[in-house]
């Protein structure tokens, strides 16, 4: 895709946390306020003045989010946020690892834009508890102003979901926190995913993707094997004998969402594996975290292009907007309008 730049891949991040642990318990065996040190915070655990203690020019806020949707019967509703969890922990520990830097994570917030079950017009689907997207981007927004308002200038979105919608949401929130407070609030998975989708074709074998063939990876070989890898314990063992639903056609997956006994999931999740999911989240965190070193170092990621609008995203604003009348009209009737 023209205009997009590829990152070679680098190594999985690696750090020593318990040296950190051991010299943030140094520094309070003498009195010294945790701050002095360049490491992770959570900022639910500091008060005000540590808080204001921290170097705006050198802190990266972290807004790690995940939606609430559901992913067929054998992965959890909250798989995107496993993930983002994930990737929160391998890009605060490498921008630590820097000289002078330290990371404010905030609490993960379990808010998105778009469940896959928009791709076959069903707006309702158990497991999925989406926002509208100008409630997504509402929120961001209200966040980047509070940032930017206290002098913040670096801040990274971890939040990995494939609508367009929320993608869009995500990225007019950043775009707002850079021309009004000139920092940089950035949507690393809007960036990165491109070259992931097909990175991720890459690392199988010819016998995988034959039997994963999907238009729409959702719930499919990846998915399944990114939770096996990171949270075993929360797939359903019945995706080994898993239902494939193959097509590389994107209008004969939106046809196989529309049937009434679509189970949530495209591709095959019964070639699944933990030794896949370990091998692509190596990639797949080592390209966000390159990313991310980059734009701190100056990197102009506005180059790149993310994921496009469609028909089904349009179609879902319509939905959209039908869901914020019915709320408007309630409100009016009780007369609580602003």
């Amino acid at each position: 895709m023209a205009g997009r730049t590829r990152m070679d891949s680098i190594g999985p991040v690696s750090v020593k946390r318990l040296l950190t642990v051991c010299a943030v318990l140094a520094f309070w065996a003498i009195g010294l306020a945790p701050v002095a040190l360049g490491q992770v915070y959570h900022v639910q655990q500091m008060n005000t003045e540590q808080i204001r203690a921290l170097d705006r020019q050198r802190t990266v806020v972290i807004l790690p989010g995940g939606i609430l949707e559901q992913h067929g019967p054998y992965l959890p509703s909250f798989t995107d946020g496993y993930r983002n969890e994930r990737l929160t922990q391998d890009l605060a520990s490498a921008i630590v690892a820097r000289p002078g830097w330290s990371v404010l994570v905030f609490p993960l917030i379990p808010l998105g834009a778009g469940g896959a079950n928009e791709i076959g017009r069903k707006y309702s689907f158990s497991g999925t508890f989406a926002v509208r997207m100008a409630t997504l981007r509402a929120v961001f927004m209200d966040l980047a102003t509070e940032l930017g308002d206290q002098g913040f200038k670096w801040i990274f979105v971890v939040h990995s979901h494939g609508s367009p919608n929320h993608y869009l949401a995500l990225n007019q929130a950043g775009d707002y926190f850079h021309d009004s407070y000139g920092g940089r609030m950035v949507n690393l998975f809007g960036l990165i995913r491109p070259e992931l989708d097909k990175v991720s074709q890459d690392l199988m074998s010819d016998d995988e993707r034959k039997a994963d063939e999907t238009a729409i990876d959702h719930g499919a070989m990846r998915e399944t094997s990114e939770i096996l890898f990171l949270h075993p314990e929360l797939v359903n063992p019945g995706f080994r004998t898993a239902t494939p639903y193959r097509t590389r056609d994107p209008k004969h997956a939106a046809d196989i969402a529309r049937a009434e006994n679509w189970p949530g999931y495209f591709g095959s999740p019964s070639v699944a594996s933990a030794a896949y999911g370990a091998k692509y989240w190596q990639h797949f965190s080592s390209w966000a975290v390159e990313l991310a070193l980059k734009v701190l170092d100056g990197f102009d990621y506005s180059q790149i292009k993310g994921v496009e609008e469609n028909p089904i995203s349009q179609a879902a604003l319509e939905n959209e907007r039908r869901k914020q009348q019915k709320q408007s009209e309630w409100l009016k009737a009780k007369g609580h309008e602003r």
